[in-house]
């Protein structure tokens, strides 16, 4: 690793670090002790178990003398790590009315300061963009979480005031067109990329056409005026299961022609991309539009020719929310038709980071792209979302696909 390099990593950790603290300074600390399900954690749990991944895999392991802040918190703050030991089950995280945030976050500068000496240490760089790329994740899990906690309140709290932007006009649907033929896909090169988008391979793919913009709130009022929810044709045998037993009939965050975003209840934009869809409802919605879903590769093929760091991701401590355009990055992550599968040649890690993503290639389906939540850069052609198929708590929507 050269010292430009190191350089960039370093300022890359502080960048990440700051954005994480910036996003919950507008939170009380009642705010960042929600927890509202099972799926979601408090904010203040994101500030701890981030703290807890640098502590546990860089300054335990490689920072001579360092001694755990707080002995009995790992068991509080390790997520899912088997290889770790005992942890706090999950859905009990909104118990922790301690440590306080304040407390969390002195715990954070410590750790900040501590990280700087591994900062230019090539031999930790895989593990130090490891933990940054696994913050940036945090990052919009905390947003997306305290989004669905404050949901929760019947007045509708805002984190950040002020009204939401207006989309631009949608323009007509057009298409990228792809011949189909043996296309590599995976990640390949000296970048960052996660375990689970390796190794790089072979497929074969048929002529295809990508939608260049995603599914708007507008097409998706279509869909429900006329009865798309209660057309038991468009749907998969779990997905009309899943309607049936949830009384789903609308986006989550829909009421009338509002919806509800981190600047509380604002008018809905015809205009803005759908967003906060499950996988059931996405393929309902292809189907119904005589269309269909991309697979993930499909998905890449297109990608690689376009640039990951444009369209609207998160750049600050701001609001995110979809606003449109012809980007294939951002604004929503986008359902694809695969399943969460490894890819040929796929191998484990050794130690405990080898549980990062291998042991969940089960029963979830692939998403591509980013979102408005996901930190400008985090993103890339061959990073694979994936999420079990009712879940919508994310800003997951919808491109539709056709074969040629």
């Amino acid at each position: 690793m050269s010292g430009a390099d190191a350089a960039t990593l370093g300022e890359s950790f502080r960048a990440t670090r700051t954005l994480t603290e910036a996003l919950v300074r507008p939170l009380s600390d009642a705010d960042a002790s929600l927890q509202s399900m099972e799926d979601a954690s408090p904010a203040k749990w994101h500030l701890a178990h981030t703290t807890w991944f640098w502590e546990t895999f860089l300054l335990r392991d490689h920072a001579p003398g360092y001694r755990l802040w707080r002995d009995e918190w790992p068991f509080l703050f390790n997520s899912y790590y088997e290889a770790e030991g005992a942890r706090m089950a999950r859905g009990q995280r909104g118990m922790l009315s301690r440590p306080t945030l304040a407390e969390v976050l002195e715990w954070r500068a410590a750790v900040n300061d501590a990280m700087t000496p591994l900062l230019d240490d090539p031999a930790l760089s895989g593990l130090i963009a490891l933990g940054v790329a696994h913050e940036q994740q945090h990052i919009e899990l905390l947003l997306t979480d305290i989004k669905h906690a404050l949901f929760q309140n019947p007045l509708g709290p805002a984190i950040w005031d002020g009204a939401a932007p207006s989309a631009a006009p949608t323009a007509a649907m057009g298409w990228h067109q792809h011949p189909g033929g043996i296309a590599l896909v995976g990640h390949q090169g000296d970048g960052f990329a996660f375990d689970n988008e390796g190794p790089r391979h072979r497929v074969l793919i048929e002529p295809f056409a990508l939608a260049d913009r995603l599914v708007t709130n507008g097409e998706w009022d279509g869909f429900i005026a006329d009865g798309g929810y209660r057309d038991a044709r468009l749907w998969l045998s779990d997905g009309w299961g899943w309607v049936q037993a949830q009384g789903i009939a609308a986006p989550l965050y829909w009421r009338d022609d509002q919806h509800f975003t981190h600047q509380g209840w604002q008018p809905r934009d015809a205009n803005a991309p759908v967003s906060h869809i499950s996988y059931y409802e996405a393929d309902a919605f292809a189907t119904w539009a005589g269309r269909r879903l991309p697979t993930e590769f499909e998905w890449e093929a297109i990608a690689a020719s376009h640039n990951p760091a444009t369209g609207n991701q998160l750049d600050g401590a701001a609001p995110p929310l979809p606003q449109g355009g012809q980007h294939l990055f951002g604004d929503c992550w986008q359902f694809t038709r695969s399943a969460y599968l490894p890819y040929p040649g796929f191998r484990i890690a050794e130690g405990a980071v080898g549980e990062y993503n291998g042991k969940f290639m089960s029963g979830q389906v692939v998403l591509r792209g980013a979102s408005c939540a996901t930190v400008r850069g985090h993103s890339r052609a061959s990073y694979r979302n994936f999420f079990y198929p009712q879940q919508r708590w994310q800003f997951t929507g919808l491109r539709l696909a056709k074969d040629v």
